[in-house]
């Protein structure tokens, strides 16, 4: 069955011209057969057809190979036919089943509202003159019947059109539902690459940058001071193995569901705010946290957040705000907000260190911050302070709902931004 609906589809013109055929054959065969035989029977071979019904029955076959190309013409073709027929035939010979096929074909390929006219108006002109120009009474049940098959086959034709119309939007609709799912899929994973992109960023800049500053230490103290190049050092181990900590729990996100050696611990938030201040206070840089103890806590994602940001912009303070810098901390709650607010007051080692253009040197320090604000429904600006220093400020919804378009919203940052 499949082979030949293929086959169908493939050679519609050959399916086309076995159809007239068959046509053909019927309308032959009932050409021999005369209705009103004997205790109203039928009677085969009661009657033949003459020759003109033979030339009209094989024209109007013959019409219906091309009835898929021209459909409008080879249901006037057929039409005329069956009307010369219906005027001349005595007996009468079924020329009017090829008008039949031809009008299905019409509503099959059509609207509705001109296959009810189309099949109206055939069904009118062929009834009509079969009743009042044909040599049989206009009661006869031929006449009949010819108004009989004309409407099935206008009612078949649009019948299998709307069939074919709802298949095909049943298909459409998959179609585009499956590539909604690919295309949704492909999203969660761009968005889940960029999120491990800034965790893996974060940890990194921030651990390396501790470790460059310890070692810078401990290589200058090495000869005269032994004591605090030991010091040093062991905050170097400290800091290389929190970030392998750290990079082991995120690279074990990527792991499948079900792993047992997948991190169970959650990602870090304020909670661990003392943990983090330490390790800057450790490597030689002040800072001072100010927020409320009793505060209640933040949803999961708005707090890793303000953690991230904590963490990047202490740790460009400490690459860039110069040696005698201190930095401020300030976490508080403001009606259904969270702001945390990261100042210092250093000017700077040196221009190179606060790069004016906020992508110079391939830094995403800032961008990271961005992007994780905005994408919670929060604003983040960053910028010199007036007299000196720097300062980034974030303001998170504690009912924070993620928004597309990540970093492109509700941001402000100015000229001098630093990067990691």
């Amino acid at each position: 069955m499949n082979r030949f609906v293929r086959w169908a589809r493939t050679h519609p013109l050959a399916l086309d011209a076995a159809l007239a055929l068959g046509v053909l054959l019927c309308m032959v065969a009932g050409s021999f057969v005369d209705p009103h035989g004997p205790e109203g029977t039928y009677a085969w071979g009661a009657r033949t057809p003459d020759v003109l019904s033979l030339v009209l029955m094989l024209l109007g076959a013959t019409a219906l190979v091309f009835r898929r190309r021209a459909p409008w013409y080879v249901l006037a073709a057929t039409a005329t036919v069956s009307v010369v027929e219906l005027v001349t035939g005595d007996p009468r010979a079924p020329v009017v089943m090829s008008a039949v096929v031809a009008l299905f074909t019409v509503a099959a390929t059509t609207d509705r509202p001109t296959t009810w006219r189309v099949g109206l108006a055939t069904m009118a002109v062929l009834t009509g003159v079969a009743m009042f120009a044909g040599p049989l009474p206009w009661y006869a049940q031929e006449n009949l019947g010819i108004f009989a098959w004309t409407g099935m086959a206008a009612a078949a034709g649009d019948a299998v059109r709307s069939r074919r119309a709802f298949v095909t939007a049943i298909r459409e609709r998959a179609e585009r539902a499956e590539r909604t799912r690919e295309e949704e899929a492909r999203r969660r994973v761009a968005e889940e690459r960029l999120r491990i992109a800034r965790d893996l960023h974060d940890v990194v800049a921030h651990h390396i940058a501790l470790v460059n500053v310890q070692a810078g230490v401990a290589a200058h103290v090495m000869d005269r001071r032994p004591d605090q190049a030991k010091e040093a050092l062991g905050h170097v181990r400290e800091a290389s193995r929190s970030a392998l900590n750290e990079l082991r729990a995120t690279v074990g996100l990527l792991r499948q569901t079900g792993d047992p050696e997948a991190p169970t611990e959650p990602a870090p938030g304020l909670d661990r705010l003392d943990d983090l201040v330490d390790t800057f206070r450790h490597a030689g840089l002040p800072v001072e946290v100010a927020r409320a103890q009793d505060a209640p806590p933040l949803p999961a994602a708005v707090d890793l957040a303000a953690f991230r940001v904590v963490q990047e912009a202490l740790t460009n303070v400490q690459k860039h705000a110069g040696p005698d810098a201190r930095a401020e901390v300030s976490v508080v709650r403001v009606g259904p907000n969270a702001e945390i607010t990261i100042l210092d007051d250093g000017p700077g080692a040196e221009p190179a260190d606060r790069p004016r253009d906020p992508d110079a040197h391939g830094g995403h320090g800032l961008l990271g911050m961005r992007e994780r604000v905005t994408a919670l429904g929060g604003t983040l600006t960053a910028g010199p302070r007036y007299g000196g220093g720097f300062r980034v400020h974030a303001i998170l919804p504690t009912k924070a709902r993620p928004t597309a378009g990540g970093a492109g919203a509700d941001v402000t940052d100015t000229p001098e931004d630093a990067t990691t």
